[in-house]
């Protein structure tokens, strides 16, 4: 049995929320299995420890983020939505140094990024950028994963994206980033569009997609399209949804608590809590680990 620690780099996330609290909460669980680095400056944690009223662990390893400001509980404000950002950032760069294997990170709030002029809406985002990489996105937990072939667009967009030449290639980098052995891919329209009915693009994209990468891999992973008011209904497996709310909705519904968000197809491995900030509860002592130590022993299942 192999008896080494990863060390974690883990991004703070939005400190209005409740990132801090989970961190706080779940140190002396977390470091039984990794060396988790936290990227945060001693003032901002002793402000944040004070509001909750939580001690800060004598072994709680920092990784120095620049910035000052009032952390405000429930609040989208500019200076924590940049605070967050920067420590991403200092996280990946942790990761492309080699100075620790993985990233996991708490969460951010999109509108606070945008409040701070931060062009990206998320941490998917901005891992496809530096990385110059397709990144997958993946949610959910042992009993059921979903990725997103669309992520965060607007509705109305997501059949013109929904071509054969990109899901083919999405569907092999996803397996070659996870080797899932059986995949079930989601149709675009109700009933998988009913046979051409209720809309082609299942016969046009979606089915000659799974055909190509299928061949390409020379064995049946992708399967589908499947209906997707019935696709969850055994709650297990695992599937590529189309949009985002498609794949997401029956996911949270069934394991909110247990889910994990995954950057894949990336030369490093990210993780995540599958949750936001909870602004209704921030620094009241209500914030579950679940997630976050689920994201954490994700890396320490699949990088060791």
């Amino acid at each position: 049995m192999n008896n080494k620690k990863l060390k974690l780099a883990i991004s703070i996330g939005d400190l209005n929320g409740i990132g801090i609290e989970i961190a706080l909460k779940s140190h002396n669980t977390i470091k039984e299995f990794v060396r988790p680095i936290y990227c945060i400056n001693e003032k901002m944690l002793i402000q944040a420890a004070n509001l909750l009223n939580i001690n800060i662990p004598n072994d709680f390893e920092i990784a120095e983020v620049d910035g000052d400001f009032e952390i405000k509980p429930g609040v989208v404000d500019k200076d924590a939505g940049e605070y967050s950002y920067k420590s991403f950032i200092k996280a990946i760069e942790l990761a492309k140094v080699k100075k620790v294997e993985a990233i996991t990170t708490l969460p951010i709030h999109k509108e606070a990024w945008s409040k701070a002029g931060i062009k990206y809406r998320g941490h998917t985002e901005v891992l496809r950028d530096i990385f110059k990489k397709d990144a997958i996105m993946m949610l959910g937990c042992p009993k059921m994963y979903v990725a997103l072939f669309t992520e965060h667009i607007p509705l109305k967009e997501v059949p013109k994206k929904i071509k054969k030449e990109k899901l083919t290639k999405f569907f092999i980098d996803f397996y070659n980033s996870t080797k899932f052995e059986k995949v079930g891919v989601l149709g675009l329209n109700p009933h998988a569009g009913d046979g051409g009915v209720l809309g082609d693009e299942e016969i046009k994209e979606i089915l000659p997609a799974i055909t190509k990468a299928n061949e390409i891999l020379k064995s049946n992973i992708f399967y589908g399209p499947l209906v997707p008011d019935i696709a969850f209904t055994s709650k297990k497996g695992v599937f590529i949804a189309m949009y985002h709310d498609q794949g997401l909705t029956p996911l949270k519904t069934l394991y909110f608590d247990e889910s994990i968000n995954v950057s894949l197809n990336l030369p490093i491995l990210r993780t995540s809590v599958d949750h936001g900030t909870a602004f209704d509860i921030a620094y009241q002592g209500k914030a579950k680990i679940n997630s976050f130590i689920n994201a954490i022993r994700y890396i320490e299942k699949t990088q060791l």
